[in-house]
């Protein structure tokens, strides 16, 4: 009988510390969880993020030209023809435009369109691929090109002149200043430095002169010179 009470203490005093381990462990566990539960403000930072693209095109695009005035085979005259091209640009470093010209397997760039002749010559009075001030004469009928711009400063430094000399800076005096001859290489025209939001204008100028009794003689026929003009933002 003894026995039995002593045994019956003892799983009562294991019961009831059983039972206080059992609520301890679960207060504890509630007080751990809990600061997440009731306390949980927490600030977090995110950063949205939205790109611009650069956007440098041609906002007028240059058209073909037909060149106008008299050409005669053998007494010779002048023909002129200009394309105008307007450049749009949101990049604060600016831009650059090159002018090159179809290499069509002939030395020269203006060629017969049926004969394929080469009676045009390109432009002879340039000096070390640079524009030269005024236009040099020549025996043979020539075919050369110059720039002008809306703003002085966007005109590349090749087509400035000091009124006596071109590629020194100075301005740009009228459209018959510096000449330049036509090239395969792409040759800049343009060099600016700033945004051209609502569009910069420039424009090309070709000429061709034939002298009276020009060697060689050009045939009777139309003559082509393909130009591309590219524009690349800085």
């Amino acid at each position: 009988m003894n026995y039995n009470l002593k045994h019956f203490a003892q799983s009562g005093i294991f019961a009831f510390w059983a039972s206080v381990t059992m609520v301890a462990t679960l207060f504890a566990t509630y007080f751990l969880i809990e600061p997440a539960i009731s306390h949980g403000d927490e600030s977090v930072d995110i950063t949205v993020r939205a790109q611009i693209t650069d956007e440098t095109s041609f906002l007028v695009p240059p058209a073909n030209v037909t060149m106008a005035g008299t050409l005669n085979g053998v007494t010779g005259g002048q023909a002129t023809g200009t394309t105008q091209f307007v450049v749009q640009t949101n990049n604060t470093a600016g831009y650059y435009v090159t002018i090159d010209f179809f290499d069509n397997g002939s030395a020269e760039a203006m060629q017969g369109d049926t004969s394929l002749s080469d009676a045009i010559h390109d432009y002879q009075g340039y000096t070390i691929g640079q524009p030269t001030y005024g236009y040099v004469a020549s025996t043979s009928a020539q075919f050369a090109y110059t720039v002008t711009a809306s703003s002085t400063s966007d005109l590349d430094q090749s087509f400035l002149n000091n009124g006596a000399a071109c590629n020194l800076g100075g301005s740009q005096n009228g459209a018959v200043s510096c000449w330049m001859a036509p090239s395969t290489t792409a040759f800049r025209i343009m060099d600016t430095s700033a945004a051209a939001v609502t569009g910069a204008t420039s424009t090309v100028t070709f000429n061709l002169t034939v002298p009276s009794g020009a060697t060689p003689v050009p045939q009777a026929e139309w003559y082509t010179a393909t130009v591309t003009l590219s524009v690349i933002a800085k």
